[in-house]
């Protein structure tokens, strides 16, 4: 049910990451992960329902509250929390669905897959990324 390499250098070619729990903290996975990935191009959203700005960047409380496009909802939630991610992942129009590396939760890749988005979990968009040649977004 995981996504193959394949699928994983499509869901790279999306532009726009909504990072669901992106810490302020720069110690954070959430926040170097975050980092990372706009270093090579990609635009980071931050969705926290507890800061109105992260790294600089406009925060937003939900993925609903974002008023633009999202390419991929990359989750550092506790699992329990992320059948609630996919399902507004899906309602938002997503095109993929990513649980970090130890974030495990079948119910919820299915509800994204069954909504027609791409999705992994238990992998770091991070090592990913660099293991599949560093590829950039929109290509």
């Amino acid at each position: 049910m995981n996504a193959s390499d394949a699928e994983l250098r499509t869901m790279l070619g999306e532009k726009t990451i909504a990072v669901v729990g992106l810490s302020p903290r720069p110690w954070r996975p959430s926040n170097s992960v975050s980092h990372y990935m706009r270093r090579y191009g990609y635009r980071i959203i931050p969705v926290n329902p507890g800061h109105d700005k992260i790294m600089g960047l406009k925060a937003y409380p939900s993925l609903s509250a974002i008023p633009e496009p999202v390419g991929i909802v990359d989750v550092f939630r506790r699992a329990e929390h992320t059948l609630q991610v996919a399902e507004e992942a899906v309602a938002i129009g997503a095109r993929a669905f990513w649980l970090q590396l130890g974030i495990v939760n079948d119910a919820a890749l299915q509800v994204a897959v069954e909504g027609g988005l791409l999705a992994v979990q238990d992998r770091c968009i991070k090592i990913e990324h660099a293991r599949l040649g560093r590829p950039r977004p929109g290509l």
